[in-house]
């Protein structure tokens, strides 16, 4: 005789195919909407032109000069190398279009993202189905994901890959806590996701510095803490093995050290500058300096010059920098319309953030009780916020936090049906099922 359980997981498995088909279907309307071009002067282009030159095999270049510092012809390491190559492989299949990009996108984002966010909501709680199910959902419909993931941009690869290690952390953690050995494929799980992250968007490195100490931490208090050593050293070489050679590369090109992109230093000095005073401009991008002394020639100098100077900004006036800080908040939060975007984007953030933030609130606050669970996504809603509130704010740049207050949401939104007695039984939390690594 089946137990519950056993029939509840076809009908699981049944809506989460639902849920994965709705989300590919509104995402794939949203890429024929935004067309067959990109918009002047937005990372779009950026990314659309520089894969353009990549196929045609000029490497990392612009045919012409380009924003921040990239000269005509020369190489740029600026911008996401693997996405670049990402969009670079379907224009060499497709030719010059970035609807085809937008498709593809389409049809990956509506996949991987609400499954990865179904996935981590399972790791968290494995006994509650339903909870995973109502936070794909919400992360299926969630109209800044659904726009951004018909984008030529990095954001759903991005939060995809982040969604993916705290999910890899989450299951290295309760193998500590257990004392078993963590399966190579965990370990070599954990580091890929960091790698793909890193190489989509390198803000993520100040983050893995926390992540990697709160596992220490967890190895320590479970006294597996050589273990948890070990297991990071091995993610650690696996993520390492994924930025080497874009290190290799900017070394061979400027004859100089660069980790990775180019573009750190810009946002440090451009974000930090005078020209905000004390009220933050995400969209007014400061001019480079004319008073360096030697000038820099190449971009690895450039990301060097910059951010000694934009620590400087701060160090000159650390109360304008506090206040400025503080001022991003209301880019960073951001859920009203504004005359600045568009009115789709205007639209998009409204029925997102706007639309979701009571139950997350909600959510957040009856999770305390359950804390030890939620602990890491607490620290990492807490750190990156912080962190892009201290250097530079954009309401894109929360997105990854989203992700993760949709699951809390969720669990917002199945506390308030559970008190409601028709919908009851459907909410009931199923019986307990063991979580695999």
């Amino acid at each position: 005789m089946k137990t519950q359980l056993q029939k509840a997981i076809p009908q699981t498995r049944m809506m989460l195919f639902v849920i994965l088909m709705v989300s590919i279907l509104i995402r794939i309307l949203a890429a024929i909407y935004l067309g067959d071009s990109t918009p002047a002067g937005k990372d779009e282009t950026s990314y659309s032109l520089l894969a353009g030159r990549l196929t045609d095999g000029f490497g990392y270049s612009f045919a012409q000069t380009w924003y921040p510092f990239a000269p005509a012809g020369e190489p740029t390491a600026h911008w996401s190398f693997l996405y670049t190559a990402f969009v670079a492989a379907i224009y060499a299949v497709f030719g010059f279009h970035p609807l085809a990009v937008r498709l593809i996108s389409a049809l990956a984002g509506g996949v991987l993202l609400p499954w990865m966010v179904y996935r981590l909501t399972r790791r968290l709680a494995p006994e509650r189905p339903n909870l995973a199910l109502i936070s794909a959902a919400c992360a299926g419909i969630y109209a800044y994901f659904i726009l951004f993931s018909a984008m030529l941009m990095t954001e759903t690869f991005y939060i995809v890959a982040i969604l993916f290690s705290l999910e890899r952390a989450l299951a290295l953690e309760q193998q500590l806590q257990s004392g078993e050995r963590p399966r190579w494929a965990l370990l070599i799980g954990f580091g890929m996701s960091l790698g793909l992250a890193t190489l989509l968007r390198q803000s993520i490195l100040p983050w893995l510095v926390i992540l990697f100490a709160w596992l220490l931490w967890a190895g320590w208090r479970s006294k597996n803490l050589q273990l948890a050593i070990h297991s990071l050293l091995v993610s650690g070489f696996v993520l390492l093995m994924f930025i080497l050679p874009f290190t290799i590369r900017n070394y061979r090109v400027y004859g100089d050290f660069l980790l990775l992109n180019s573009n750190a230093g810009y946002a440090m000095y451009s974000a930090q500058h005078p020209l905000h005073g004390t009220n933050f401009q995400a969209y007014t991008a400061a001019p480079l300096p004319v008073d360096v002394d030697p000038f820099p020639k190449n971009e690895a100098q450039w990301d060097k010059v910059l951010m000694q100077r934009g620590i400087e900004f701060i160090i000159q006036d650390p109360g304008r920098y506090l206040l400025l800080s503080v001022s991003r908040a209301a880019d960073y939060f951001m859920f009203w319309p504004s005359n600045e975007t568009s009115p789709i984007n205007n639209i998009g953030r409204v029925l997102s953030f706007g639309l979701f933030l009571p139950v997350m609130i909600y959510g957040l606050l009856i999770s305390r009780h359950q804390w030890r669970r939620f602990e890491l996504l607490y620290i990492f809603i807490l750190f990156y916020s912080v962190l892009h509130l201290m250097t530079w704010s954009m309401i894109r740049y929360r997105l990854p936090v989203d992700a993760l207050l949709l699951i809390f949401a969720a669990f917002g939104i199945l506390d308030l049906t559970n008190k409601m007695p028709a919908l009851r039984k459907w909410a009931r939390p199923e019986l307990s099922t063991k979580s695999k690594p």
